[in-house]
């Protein structure tokens, strides 16, 4: 594998909304962002990725698009963003955005333009379809519910795809002209300084123009739009490294896919060297979820499960080149919420997670306020959520059956709004984040739950990830932590993360109890633990032993 200048680093992701709000509208921005640099440069941070931060009318959080070549005003300007980056290079972290481009906003000038004039050059841009027997094209059913079709405006059997939100139109991938727009605004962004991109939604590109239908998988009569996506990853391939031939390769910048879904067989393709892209999210806990038809049906998570899910992708990529894991992002509740029951969302149980998530092989993404512990907001009404999502997953409950409680109750076990409430920075009204009602309810626990509190707290979960990545950085073990091999170590044992990382003969393991007893690790093997999350864990004549809910790092 060759190596590259963003190995060996830590990331950390901004949702802009919700970081930090410089002028009193309850809405997080750039400003906000530049105030809290030297937080992110003490926390340990190299690379920072803001969730998208052009303008949009704001029906999905901004990944609805309407000038993706400017700054939406609710967070700034231009001027203010080249401010972050220089303020940012300063601190040597470096800025990489989201690129949203399976789809755009039906406010972009592009679909305005595809609508006047379905058959004319903006709109071979995107998916025109005649219904079928007074119905829509096909029965596939949108990530936020109902059809992907929607209507033409003046025409009465003429409907436009939309895979997300109707007010996000697909574009059509396989238009030549489109995608020469696409690579001219990234190539817009690096020219500025940018050092790369998540990119979003990207395995969605590819769709089979004759929109046949696929057996439904719900009470609805439709079948999920990612079931025909996912058969079609492999003609995706050509198109990314289209994409990146015309833009990111020119300098070396580093990008990240969200890919869900992806075959074993396609898979190599995405990543690494020869891959499209240098690396991916794994996702590889999640899945399950992304396979079943809505909240009413998910099931209860468990730190096996994340044990499990990971450590087969570490296992399976390897030998390929790096992979980024994560506990948590803007789409997803708070992992301490996700996995743990209620009597277990500890500040001990965040280090111990945070000690097994760290380590592992790849480039790690921090979410912000997993640095903290956050667990999920409690909402006490629908009308407090703010996601399209939530509010069609209340409805698909409510049409499977559950009560209004019951469906109120799952929202709070699962919607993505956890991941979007405001950072808690202090104890002061709305928790520091801004003078104004923020624009999402503020965690109930911010008197205590907050960076200003942690930041003298030497056991707090802040400063326990500020060692972790010291640690993860150190110069004796560095090179081992970025590019060792993955062992994984006791497996089977129930509520227990254990693996060693191995480069040239040098390893160091890591072992992380989440029993709610003291775990005596058999046969460790180690010599010296050089972190623990507790001063009850450690070595005791030979024996590595564990306290309830720590963890602890070793030389064998």
């Amino acid at each position: 594998m060759e190596k590259n200048w963003w190995h060996g680093k830590v990331a950390y992701q901004i949702y802009p909304r919700s970081f930090k709000d410089s002028n009193g509208d309850g809405i997080g921005d750039l400003k906000g962002i530049i105030s809290k640099l030297d937080y992110l440069s003490d926390l340990g941070i190299d690379i920072v990725w803001l969730s998208p931060i052009y303008p949009s009318p704001f029906v999905d959080n901004g990944y609805d698009i309407s000038d993706y070549r400017n700054i939406a005003s609710v967070f700034g300007t231009l001027d203010d963003f080249k401010e972050l980056l220089s303020k940012a290079r300063e601190r040597n972290i470096s800025i990489i955005l989201d690129l949203v481009v399976n789809h755009c906003s039906s406010e972009h000038e592009l679909f305005k333009k595809a609508l006047q004039d379905p058959s004319g050059e903006e709109g071979s841009y995107f998916y025109f379809e005649k219904g079928r027997d007074g119905h829509e094209p096909d029965n596939l059913r949108s990530y936020f519910g109902g059809s992907v079709w929607e209507k033409v405006p003046g025409h009465d059997d003429l409907y436009y795809l939309h895979y997300f939100a109707k007010e996000q139109p697909d574009f059509n991938w396989t238009n030549p002209r489109l995608r020469e727009k696409v690579y001219d605004m990234v190539n817009f962004w690096l020219g500025m300084g940018v050092a790369g991109f998540r990119i979003d939604a990207i395995m969605n590109l590819v769709k089979d123009p004759s929109f046949p239908g696929l057996p439904p998988d719900d009470t609805d009569g439709r079948c999920a739009c990612n079931k025909m996506t996912n058969a079609l990853l492999g003609k995706t391939i050509p198109l990314l490294k289209e994409l990146k031939a015309h833009t990111f390769d020119k300098c070396n910048a580093l990008t990240v896919a969200e890919a869900f879904g992806v075959s074993d067989e396609v898979l190599p393709m995405l990543y690494g060297d020869e891959g499209c892209f240098s690396t991916l999210f794994d996702f590889a806990a999640r899945q399950p979820y992304e396979l079943l038809p809505g909240y009413y049906a998910f099931f209860k998570s468990t730190v096996n499960n994340y044990r499990d899910a990971n450590f087969a992708t570490q296992k399976k990529v390897q030998d390929s080149g790096f992979i980024c894991p994560i506990l948590e992002n803007h789409d997803e509740p708070r992992s301490l919420s996700f996995y743990f029951e209620k009597g277990e969302q500890t500040p001990e149980t965040a280090k111990a997670l945070a000690t097994a998530f760290m380590f592992l092989r790849g480039l790690p993404f921090i979410f912000q306020g997993q640095e903290l512990g956050m667990t999920n907001t409690h909402f006490d009404s629908l009308e407090e959520f703010d996601d399209l999502l939530a509010k069609d997953e209340y409805q698909k409950c409510l049409s499977h059956g559950l009560s209004a409680e019951r469906a109120l109750q799952i929202l709070n076990e699962q919607s993505r709004d956890h991941g979007r409430t405001p950072m808690l920075w202090d104890d002061s009204e709305n928790a520091g984040f801004s003078s104004h009602r923020p624009w999402l309810k503020v965690h109930q626990d911010y008197k205590a739950l907050n960076a200003r509190a942690q930041a003298s707290d030497p056991c707090s979960v802040l400063n326990a990830y500020r060692r972790l990545i010291a640690l993860r950085k150190d110069e004796r073990f560095a090179r081992i932590f970025t590019y060792g091999t993955f062992e994984a170590l006791l497996e089977h044992e129930d509520r227990i993360i254990a693996y060693k990382r191995t480069l040239e003969g040098r390893s160091l393991a890591v072992f992380a109890n989440f029993r709610a007893s003291e775990y005596q690790v058999p046969q460790s093997g180690a010599r010296e633990v050089v972190y623990a999350t507790s001063p009850r864990s450690g070595l005791v004549d030979g024996t590595l032993k564990l306290a309830p809910y720590s963890a602890c790092v070793c030389l064998p």
